[in-house]
């Protein structure tokens, strides 16, 4: 024999780690061998078991190593299974088994002729023993020719029918030798008809390597016996079948015969008739029952009973989601199922957490039972053939298809790996890092441990984010037919009539249909059904031009998801919501085309709500713990979830969900949760100093609009650090929080112009510098400004601590006179100098007579002169304030009436112009068009352009009177006059 000297960078380049003991080891085996140990999913394992061999069998291993290709198989083998390689030391004349290449699987029929061959005239222990050697003798040479395959993906598929056909076989062995030893009389067990059958995975023929088998038995008297006797003999049959699988004896069990799929489970009958079968099921069985029968097929015993047991149930299967509540009933036991995995399983389970196998299953067999009452062509018992079935059917997307395929095909290796390993049924993927590698080795990822990883990752949020949007959004009911009279779109007047409803350019309107409906795809038939009515919905909007275009846009990119068809189809509300916010906003359409799928929300009024902060919050967090060490991808993630609760925010205001105050303080919360995320990314807590935000201006009110900026000031305290490092780290907070935030489709402008000495000033500052400032130098205007500083972000403590010195400067015990004209003349100043060019004072949403500028300043003098003795004026809300104003009798309530109205109104408009042109607008828009699709989102009828623009002048101008007279006034103004 040649031996080798290799060394230990030869080791670590075949795969080894334990490299001192692999290189003893390897001094005493041929050279030959070495190469294969490249290809084995643990080296040191396969090393280590061919020594055992060789010291216990060398006979036996000498005669399958003279052959090479033998030698590389049985290399992998005992590199992948230690099972296996505990098999062979205790039965090392199997080691033949691996003397030939198994082309490809054998056939059922093969496998029961062998099994049955190893069992024949055997019974008792030694027949289960001659049973489970012969059957791991089979799995050894399934296993090296699924090992060896060069694409364990698509080998998984074949493996997983091999062994179910493998199982299916050791079954039929088993009742041989039942029957055989049975103490029954030999004629009446001949007459008793038993089968077997697969549930599940077994049904299915997708088990994996140490699988449950969920069986069901069916018994049946045959001639010269009574249908009791019969069930006797067939439950004794079935429960030395199981014994014969999964009983102690000198080979060790199997696998688990389960049968508690069967008729009242544990507590039922273990064999029944038929007959028994059809009665419990037209009675009392419940809905998971019949979709744990989705997959039933005959496995083992007496076929042709299995035939007509799977025949007579399949119309009771395909009818079961009918029943009042089937749908919510199957989401709610997959929700349970997740609820009772132990917390500290959650993250490793491959089976049942969110984004395992179990996700893909139910999704899809919620799919089939809901489609497959009228749809013969889903009716299959393979996952991946049901989805394929699916997907050629129309009700799930090919591309989600293939991603779903190949996600599961993933998830199955992974489990067939870990059970090959040590011949165990687990479902848990390792946390050792050597046993990973080995995992990820055995699973033909060859760069390692932590793209392993990083691809369950991805293919667990792949696949929970697929389920929740298929599983929650099944059919629920058929799609209601069009009048016979309803608009025809191939009709030679579809131009004239797309002009007559409204449409600006139907010849273009009609390129759009046409691309919608061509083709003899189910997408192309279910648009035909859908257009005519949608057509008249967009009609009433503001733009259906643009509504029609938006929704094209949508359909290419959702168009493949069943569940965006089906909600159009089966829901009318969330269709017309949809054409409602598609026609009446560019800023909700131009977000759509970034998160199409927002459109699932439109069935749902409790999905359009704004999230409460702790959510948001707590979402932030998470994702920046899921993308730890990766700040720009973090960032990215929040910056994502942004964008889609500003288009949750925007559907909702369309569709008048929610007033403007909650608008005002749901943006505010989203910008919260994102400044959250990003300084829990920008500031690494520990680097000595302290850090926080203040919201100012709109965002410190709560008061924001769709295109506000968010006014803010930055502060911090040294927390060990020295003066000067905790300014250099405090102003990289600042550069990164400006970085990281940077959005070019909905701007994030962090507006820093309020802070100290305005534009001139500091970008941050820390605690005491602010306090010395404002002791010495501060203007009344940065006084007024500090009336909306609230502490957002950050640091709990410095928060108060800055919101103590804000409310001393704040809430003045005095204001002088001096002072109060100082704030007037800044007001007349900005209304004379920062009002654009050309621009008309009455149209001016923010700085117009009447505007948002003129109610604002007149509270916040209130509460400079007001503040210290009035606890309601010491809030940042304009509105609170105005209220406690009231309540003082510091306004009058119709003067107050009316600068609530007007500040509502203008409020409204100027988020309404962001919706409406998808650009941020100040100034009320005199085009006709642009007034009129305002006035359609400020829900006004058709045609209200005038109106509206009436409106505002009006309730502006009253606004107005109040101002100059209560702002404006001499001496006492402050205080009300009944005049």
């Amino acid at each position: 024999m040649k031996r080798t000297q290799t060394t230990l960078t030869d080791l670590a380049r075949l795969g080894f780690a334990e490299l001192g003991e692999a290189g003893e080891r390897l001094a005493s085996v041929d050279a030959s061998l070495v190469p294969h140990f490249a290809n084995a999913a643990d080296p040191d394992q396969a090393l280590l078991l061919l020594g055992q061999l060789r010291e216990s069998a060398p006979t036996d291993l000498d005669a399958l190593l003279r052959d090479d290709a033998a030698a590389a198989r049985l290399v992998r083998v005992l590199g992948a299974s230690l099972g296996l390689g505990e098999f062979f030391l205790r039965r090392p004349a199997e080691l033949a088994a691996l003397a030939t290449d198994l082309a490809h699987p054998l056939t059922p029929e093969q496998y029961r002729a062998d099994l049955l061959e190893a069992v024949e005239g055997l019974g008792g222990d030694p027949a289960a023993v001659a049973l489970r050697v012969r059957y791991r003798r089979h799995l050894a040479r399934l296993a090296a020719w699924d090992l060896g395959h060069v694409d364990p993906l698509a080998a998984m598929s074949v493996a997983a029918a091999a062994l179910s056909d493998l199982a299916g076989a050791a079954l039929d062995a088993a009742i041989d030798v039942a029957r055989r030893d049975s103490k029954f009389p030999a004629a009446d067990v001949a007459a008793t008809r038993l089968a077997i059958i697969g549930m599940g995975k077994a049904g299915a023929r997708e088990l994996n390597y140490v699988s449950d088998v969920d069986v069901i038995f069916v018994a049946e008297a045959g001639e010269g016996i009574e249908n009791d006797r019969a069930v006797e003999i067939a439950t004794r049959l079935a429960m030395q079948v199981m014994r014969g699988i999964h009983d102690l004896a000198s080979e060790p069990e199997l696998w688990e015969v389960d049968a508690n799929l069967r008729p009242e489970g544990k507590d039922g009958a273990l064999v029944r008739t038929l007959e028994s079968h059809l009665a419990y099921y037209d009675r009392w069985a419940k809905s998971w029952e019949f979709q744990a029968l989705l997959k039933a097929r005959p496995l083992a015993g007496d076929l042709e009973l299995g035939d007509r047991y799977v025949e007579a149930l399949s119309p009771k299967v395909w009818s079961s989601a009918s029943r009042e509540g089937f749908v919510e009933s199957v989401q709610r036991m997959r929700e349970r199922v997740t609820d009772n995995i132990p917390h500290h399983e959650l993250d490793v389970q491959l089976k049942l957490g969110p984004g395992g196998l179990r996700d893909v299953e139910f999704t899809i067999q919620l799919l089939q039972l809901v489609h497959g009452q009228t749809d013969d062509a889903v009716r299959q018992r393979a996952t991946l053939t049901a989805l394929d079935s699916l997907a050629d059917q129309g009700y799930i997307g090919r591309v989600e298809a293939a991603e779903f395929a190949r996600d599961y095909r993933f998830l199955r290796l992974l489990e067939h790996r870990l059970q090959l390993s040590k011949l165990r049924r687990t479902h848990l993927m390792p946390t050792d890092r050597d046993a990973l590698r080995v995992l990820a080795r055995a699973s033909g990822i060859s760069t390692g441990t932590d793209d392993l990883l990083e691809q369950w990752k991805r293919t667990k949020h792949a696949v929970r984010r697929l389920h929740e949007r298929l599983f929650y959004r099944p059919l629920l009911s058929a799609v209601a037919a069009l009048p016979e009279d309803g608009l025809a779109l191939s009709s030679e007047q579809a131009t004239a009539r797309l002009a007559a409803i409204g449409f600006s350019d139907p010849a273009g309107a009609l390129r759009h249909i046409a691309a919608l409906t061509g083709g003899v795809s189910r997408r192309a038939t279910i648009q035909r059904n859908l257009l005519p009515v949608m057509l008249q919905w967009f009609a009433e909007g503001a733009d259906p031009d643009h509504g029609l275009l938006a929704f094209r846009r949508l359909s290419e990119d959702l168009g493949e998801a069943y569940w965006f068809l089906r909600m159009l189809r089966d829901s009318s509300g969330a269709a017309q919501r949809l054409t409602q916010v598609l026609s009446g906003s560019r800023f909700v359409s131009d977000l759509f085309e970034r998160i199409p799928e927002a459109a699932a929300w439109l069935e749902n009024d409790d999905e359009l709500r704004p999230r409460p902060l702790p959510q948001l919050l707590e979402e932030s967090r998470a994702t920046v713990s899921r993308h730890q060490g990766e700040p720009d991808a973090a960032a990215l993630a929040l910056r994502t979830a942004r964008r889609r609760e500003i288009l949750r925010l925007a559907m909702s205001a369309i569709l008048g969900t929610l007033t403007v105050e909650e608008l005002g303080r749901a943006l505010s919360d989203v910008t919260t949760a994102l400044l959250t995320g990003v300084l829990a990314i920008a500031h690494v807590y520990g680097d000595g100093i302290e850090f926080a935000i203040i919201g100012m201006g709109r965002y410190g009110g709560a008061e924001l609009g769709f295109g506000s900026d968010a006014d803010v000031m930055y502060v911090y305290r040294p927390a060990g650090a020295t003066h000067e490092e905790a300014q250099s780290r405090a102003e990289g907070i600042v550069r990164s929080l400006s970085r990281l935030t940077e959005d070019l489709r909905i701007p994030l402008d962090l507006d820093i112009g309020l802070r100290p000495e305005g534009k001139t000033g500091a970008i941050v500052r820390s605690l005491e510098s602010y306090r010395a400032y404002y002791a010495r130098w501060s203007l009344t205007w940065e006084a007024q400004a500090l009336l909306r500083a609230r502490g957002v972000v950050g640091d709990a403590e410095l928060i108060t601590e800055f919101e103590r010195l804000a409310d001393e400067v704040r809430f003045p015990v005095g204001i002088s006179e001096q002072d109060v004209r100082e704030i007037k003349r800044i007001k007349a100043r900005v209304e004379s100098e920062r009002l654009p060019q050309a621009a008309d004072p009455s149209r001016h949403l923010k700085l117009g007579r009447g505007s948002l500028s003129d109610v604002e300043w007149f509270v916040q003098l209130l509460q400079l002169q007001h503040g210290a003795e009035v606890p309601g004026l010491r809030t940042t809300s304009t509105l609170g304030a105005l209220h406690a104003a009231v309540g003082e009798k510091l306004v009058l309530p119709e003067e107050a009436r009316r600068l609530h109205d007007a500040w509502i109104f203008a409020s409204r408009t100027r988020s309404a112009m962001t919706l409406w042109t998808s650009r941020t607008a100040d100034v009320l828009p005199t085009d006709r068009q642009q007034l009129e699709g305002v006035a359609r989102l400020l829900e006004y009828p058709p045609g209200s352009a005038s109106r509206l623009e009436e409106d505002y002048l009006r309730t502006t101008r009253l606004a107005r009177q109040v101002f100059e007279r209560r702002f404006y006034g001499t001496g006492p103004a402050n205080r009300p006059t009944t005049a």
